[in-house]
């Protein structure tokens, strides 16, 4: 499906481009867009991906990624029949949605591309996804988290008087998104269209689920963590005494955040401004990415794993999962740019408006919904056109930051955790996360026609 979509965004975009007389801007931007896909947001990764994913070479090895499976299993199960329970796939995908949920951008993104690798590792068609892929993809599309920090961030900077107001109905879309984008893979999946690409061959894809965690996906790999983490020695009583102090520490943290009142502290007067929810799932934002950090390595070592040795070996791993997945971000964000310069966007929203008004769809909103799930810096640039246009505290305002806070840039997931793992046939995955957005769209009218209406 990808392959007609980028084909109809390149070949639209010099049409329009024409039809427009802006083919200069539509040349100029595929020059600028290949630029931003390597220089600004590929190297920019390869940081973040060696920190996050030394961190989750610790977590392994220590048995965390284990554990943390082992407590959800049921419901993983039945998310992702396909993996083996105790597969390390299943503990990356959970950090993953944790971090999304919290609205850990610079977590989330690595801790995802750890999970595409642990998924590809049960692949039996490389370079096809299998249900597993699209279902996380499915889940990450649908822009999971409790508090849209961005959202919020705008509406604050233009004045509003209550720019929190959008979290509970983020909160509602974005449960809603979620939902029906498994759903969505869920039925997907079983249809003979796409199918039929996965189970072709002698072999069937049930069969190849040997694949375990005990397997490596080539000759020169490890077996996964999981493993050799089963064979640890139990932390000795002193070491339980160590990170239970150190969990107290962090828990008396989130306290003196939430009730700075109780603990006299003016440094956190401001929350008494923000109602208790706000605070609580604020401090856990603030506190979750240094807890990790530490919490993790602790662990590690406690458990006599040798953390600086570890960590390094999975740090490795950053530089060559940025580099891989240059090329599909250069091809996906060079034809959205291309398409965007031309007015397609523009022509768009002209097209559909007529429609969409008489279905009750305030038209005004229409190009930020467009763009969204092309660009996320075109659609806040929209979203901040529409506060400072209608002011923070609008209807269209409060529909437009719910709609950004619970909705995902879901051709450029795509590319990125799909390019991680060099996935070209990505089947339904797609479709699904496009239902995802669309749903988040519908329900964020909806609920906010309710609640500010």
């Amino acid at each position: 499906m990808l392959n007609y979509i980028w084909l109809s965004l390149m070949l639209c975009a010099v049409l329009i481009g024409g039809w427009n007389g802006q083919l200069k801007e539509v040349a100029d931007k595929a020059l600028e867009m290949a630029d931003t896909a390597v220089v600004k947001i590929s190297f920019a990764l390869i940081g973040v991906m060696a920190l996050w994913l030394g961190i989750m070479r610790l977590a392994e090895r220590a048995g965390l990624v284990a554990l943390l499976a082992r407590a959800l299993r049921p419901l993983m199960r039945k998310i992702f029949p396909e993996v083996p329970p105790e597969h390390p796939a299943m503990g990356s995908m959970l950090m993953n949605i944790a971090a999304n949920m919290l609205g850990l951008g610079n977590a989330a993104t690595p801790l995802g591309l750890r999970a595409m690798k642990d998924l590809e590792s049960l692949n039996p068609r490389p370079g096809t996804a299998t249900n597993a892929m699209c279902t996380f993809l499915a889940i990450n599309t649908s822009g999971i988290q409790l508090i849209p920090v961005t959202a919020i961030a705008i509406l604050a900077a233009n004045k509003s008087t209550n720019p929190t107001a959008i979290v509970g109905t983020s909160i509602i879309c974005t449960a809603c998104a979620a939902v029906c984008g498994v759903t969505m893979a869920k039925f997907l999946s079983k249809l003979p269209v796409f199918r039929e690409k996965v189970e072709m061959g002698n072999r069937k894809p049930e069969m190849n689920q040997g694949l375990l965690a005990s397997a490596p996906t080539n000759k020169n790999e490890e077996k996964p963590a999981v493993k050799e983490a089963v064979t640890l020695q139990p932390m000795q009583w002193w070491g339980n005494a160590i990170f239970a102090a150190f969990l107290l520490f962090f828990a008396f943290l989130f306290l003196r955040m939430v009730f700075p009142e109780t603990f006299g502290q003016q440094l956190f007067a401001e929350a008494l401004k923000q109602t208790l929810f706000i605070r609580i799932v604020s401090a856990v934002s603030l506190l979750a990415i240094p807890f990790l950090l530490a919490a993790i390595p602790l662990f590690a070592a406690l458990r006599q794993v040798k953390v600086y040795e570890e960590f390094v070996d999975g740090a490795k791993e950053g530089f060559d999962v940025a580099i891989r997945i240059i090329p599909y971000l250069v091809a996906m964000l060079v034809a959205v740019g291309m398409f965007r310069a031309a007015g397609g966007i523009d022509m768009l929203s002209r097209v559909l408006a007529p429609v969409f008004s008489k279905l009750g769809f305030p038209t005004e909103l229409l190009p930020m919904v467009l763009v969204r799930p092309l660009s996320g810096s075109g659609s806040l640039g929209f979203f901040t056109e529409l506060v400072k246009e209608f002011g923070p505290d609008s209807l269209i305002a409060r529909m437009a930051g719910t709609i950004y806070g619970s909705t995902e840039t879901t051709f450029y997931v795509l590319a990125v955790y799909f390019g991680s793992v060099a996935i070209k046939r990505t089947r339904h995955a797609l479709l699904a996360g496009l239902t995802a957005d669309l749903v988040s769209v519908i329900v964020a009218v909806t609920v906010c026609r309710i609640v500010f209406g």
